[in-house]
């Protein structure tokens, strides 16, 4: 196949620039925060409920943004779900400049942010399944595994640069202005997602009631093996994988590192997982997807259990560069299984079920390293975690050989004959 194919689409190409800006706007915003955060607590919890303002809403609103998503034109929603998002960047601007932390004092501020952080969790409930259903409605499926790939690679390489730059704002221009930058980033993002027209909505029930809907998803999923093998592998690996809500604690307290080294250990795992993706466009990887996913999965474990017991800033550095790499290899055949499996009435919902599943996954798994490293320590935390993975991994393969024998070899060339 060729790897450019979904790169001849123009459409696509500027999809591509919205989904950047929006990614690094947000990517950089969650750093900016738990640094700023930590900084007035210094309480590792703190870093956890960051997560847990963002979760609850996610998880809460999932399942109806799903079926809003199935209904309703994707262009025109993802152009509120990114005001929203703007919105929500102008409040963390506006309540991180000096004046406003020397009036209010560090406990308002405090609940001001996780407030405006739970507003985020809203909006994030119904991007997610936007951008996954407005993909399928830019370019043909025989162009569904390269347009994944490229996608996704979109939005490693704006989780690379949008934690790196957010690392060295912080240090040169402080965190008011780091918001500032996030702002611009937002409605950079609107003004290309205006030039891609409005779509058709390709749901044959329209103004079907939202309990058989919701009904209908969650029972799809769950019928479908290969999808929903995929989200609990992700999901369970990602919540006891989640060191990286740590970082803060690794780059002030244990490795000694500063904001800046802050930065490149928060880029890291993106950059590993964006050589992978670029290279997944040269060498695909729906042959054998299951053996696949697994065996990334096993060293994504390895890499966070190496990570955790590191006292060496560039072992620390290499070990989530390799996570990100072998993640990368996850995040592709989990995408490339939802776009080749899931009907196109079914996107919203389907990708709804894999925010809860996999998206919200990373916040609760902030949570929950925040609390581990609270009662166990942060070491600790995270090597528990690493070998929470491995144990899901092994117990997957045991108890699911259908999954491990998984192969899309078949589905692809059903789509290229389309």
């Amino acid at each position: 196949m060729d790897p450019y194919a979904a790169l001849r689409y123009k459409e696509f190409n500027i999809f591509l620039l919205v989904r950047f800006a929006m990614v690094f706007a947000w990517s950089m915003q969650f750093i900016v925060i738990e640094w700023q955060v930590y900084s007035l607590t210094k309480d590792p919890l703190s870093l956890g409920i960051i997560g847990l303002m963002e979760v609850i809403p996610a998880v809460g609103m999932a399942l109806f943004a799903g079926h809003i998503v199935d209904q309703k034109e994707k262009r025109n929603l993802l152009i509120r779900c990114i005001v929203g998002f703007s919105v929500i960047s102008l409040g963390l601007f506006l309540v991180s400049h000096p004046n406003v932390e020397a009036t209010w004092g560090q406990t308002k501020i405090l609940y001001v942010i996780y407030f405006l952080v739970f507003l985020g969790g809203l909006v994030r409930a119904f991007i997610g399944p936007t951008i996954f259903s407005l993909i399928a409605l830019i370019v043909p499926k025989k162009i569904y595994p390269n347009a994944a790939t490229w996608s996704s690679s979109t939005w490693q390489l704006a989780s690379v640069l949008g934690p790196a730059l957010a690392g060295f704002s912080i240090s040169w221009i402080g965190v008011h202005w780091s918001m500032c930058v996030i702002f611009g980033f937002s409605v950079g993002a609107l003004l290309f997602l205006i030039k891609i027209p409005q779509k058709p909505i390709l749901n044959p029930k329209i103004g079907e009631p939202v309990l058989q809907s919701l009904k209908d998803g969650l029972r799809f999923v769950f019928r479908s093996r290969a999808i929903f093998g995929a989200l609990t592998l992700d999901m369970v690996a990602v919540l006891f994988g989640g060191a990286v809500a740590l970082l803060p604690i690794y780059a002030q307290d244990i490795l000694h590192v500063g904001s800046e080294g802050f930065g490149i250990l928060r880029a890291a795992p993106a950059v590993g997982a964006s050589i992978t993706m670029i290279a997944s466009t040269r060498f695909p990887l729906h042959k054998k997807a299951g053996k696949k996913l697994l065996w990334a999965v096993f060293g994504f474990g390895v890499c966070i259990i190496v990570f955790g017991i590191s006292k060496l800033f560039w072992l620390s550095v290499f070990a989530l560069f390799l996570s990100g790499a072998v993640d990368g290899v996850s995040m592709i055949i989990r995408q490339t299984i939802l776009q080749l499996k899931t009907p196109d009435n079914m996107r919203g919902r389907v990708a709804s079920v894999n925010s809860i599943f996999v998206g919200s996954s990373n916040e609760l798994g902030a949570f929950e390293s925040g609390l581990a490293a609270k009662f166990l320590g942060t070491v600790q935390a995270v090597v528990f975690g690493g070998v929470m993975t491995l144990l899901t991994v092994g117990t997957t393969a045991v108890v699911s050989p259908g999954f491990r024998r998984l192969d899309l070899s078949k589905d692809v060339e059903e789509g290229e004959k389309d």
